[in-house]
């Protein structure tokens, strides 16, 4: 299930009104509310402070005075569709004087969480295998190459009687490995790890 990296805003504005996106990752429904308050003393002059959350179990939305499912409803669709989580989105909307009716609130609210997610770090949490392998010195240039060039993820290197690293990988690399050394290589499957992995660079090792 993907998050947000980091809090993100974006402006969009139609129709001379302007929606202020807010994205704020958070696990706790007391923390959002507080962002929330946070959000309105910026904004007292807003017309609108929309809100869609997903925390856990919770899932919820409020038109904050916009007709009814218009605004906060789009706006947890768009977070389900993308399979969000861990997620408080505020629309802050200030009135242009152009009523947009109810199909163009509808849109224009989507629309604001829509962008401001293409324009945040997604993130998501895999599970890792982590191993520790033992391999004698003359095998380091070509290890280092393999690693480098499949963007596998060494903890540490450690250089004792033979070089030992820890690494973290999602599939079973041993053949690899075997191959690389000419079967004198030890590698030892130690314990699995969460790591939190933006989407777009996440690989397939």
């Amino acid at each position: 299930m993907p998050r947000i990296q980091d809090d993100s805003i974006n402006t969009i504005e139609i129709k001379k009104s302007k929606f202020i996106t807010y994205l704020h990752r958070t696990k706790d429904e007391q923390e959002a509310k507080e962002f929330l308050k946070k959000i309105k003393k910026e904004h007292p002059q807003a017309t609108h402070h929309c809100t869609a959350m997903i925390i856990g179990n919770i899932v919820r939305s409020n038109d904050d005075g916009e007709p009814a499912q218009t605004a906060g409803h789009p706006m947890l669709d768009v977070l389900l569709h993308n399979n969000m989580e861990d997620i408080l989105a505020i629309v802050v909307r200030y009135f242009g004087g152009i009523k947009l009716g109810t199909g163009g609130l509808v849109r224009a609210y989507s629309s604001s969480v829509q962008e401001a997610l293409k324009k945040s770090t997604l993130t998501e949490v895999c599970t890792f295998k982590e191993y520790e392998m033992i391999f004698p010195y003359d095998c380091i240039g070509k290890m280092d190459q393999y690693f480098r060039t499949r963007n596998i993820e060494i903890l540490f290197k450690d250089y004792q009687e033979d070089v030992i690293y820890h690494y973290v990988v999602q599939n079973d690399i041993t053949e690899d490995l075997m191959e690389i050394t000419n079967g004198n290589v030890l590698n030892e499957y130690i314990q699995d790890i969460d790591i939190e992995t933006p989407l777009d660079t996440m690989e397939n090792t």
